[in-house]
């Protein structure tokens, strides 16, 4: 009835063309109902998925891990229980001093590649994203800015643990972490966007030949 009701007063031709789009609409909205256009729909979600587990995932889970690191659990009076023996085994005898500069180091070392880590992490996810893969500078200044900013938000946490101290010079010595961590994952984005293009420039040279 609404076909008819709407298809009367036109002339033949119109009449003829308005049929033909109908059927077509017909046939898309019947195709789209078939389990293929279905899957195909859904890979949409999926890729998105996909693409949350394998470079945003690995950055929550890191986050997490230097978070629980600014507790008590990793605090100095905790992890000494179990360097201080190991360092002892290594070499008895060794002098108080000897063993908390080992102690102090070690922890310091910890903040720098922790933060390196995190900063490769997240350069590596927002390069992830299509609109900011080309945007080098950009990812650089962004990623360094949010490890910066998590480095700072660490040390204020810790000021509520009773066992950690906070202090500028540790967010420092992260921010020096996520530099190097960047200018790591820099090094090697150029490395290779050097060799995409070396191998596209030979390609396109043998297709000439």
């Amino acid at each position: 009835m609404k076909i008819g009701s709407k298809a009367r007063g036109l002339p033949s031709s119109d009449l003829g063309l308005w049929i033909a789009d109908f059927r077509f609409a017909d046939f898309v909205g019947r195709s789209c109902e078939t389990p293929f256009c279905s899957w195909r729909l859904a890979q949409t979600p999926y890729k998105r998925m996909r693409q949350f587990v394998k470079y945003w995932l690995p950055l929550l889970i890191w986050l997490g891990v230097i978070f629980v690191g600014s507790t008590s659990v990793m605090s100095a009076e905790h992890t000494s229980r179990y360097i201080v023996p190991f360092l002892l085994w290594l070499k008895p005898g060794m002098s108080p001093e000897a063993i908390w500069t080992i102690l102090v180091v070690t922890r310091k070392c910890a903040h720098v590649t922790e933060y390196a880590v995190l900063a490769l992490l997240l350069w590596r996810a927002l390069r992830s994203v299509p609109t900011l893969h080309t945007k080098t500078l950009l990812v650089f200044g962004a990623a360094l800015f949010g490890c910066a900013l998590f480095a700072a938000s660490d040390e204020f946490h810790q000021t509520f643990v009773k066992s950690r101290t906070p202090s500028v010079r540790d967010v420092l010595l992260d921010a020096g972490g996520a530099l190097l961590g960047l200018l790591i994952g820099a090094s090697f984005a150029r490395r290779r966007s050097k060799k995409l293009g070396t191998t596209t420039h030979t390609q396109f040279v043998d297709a000439k030949l």
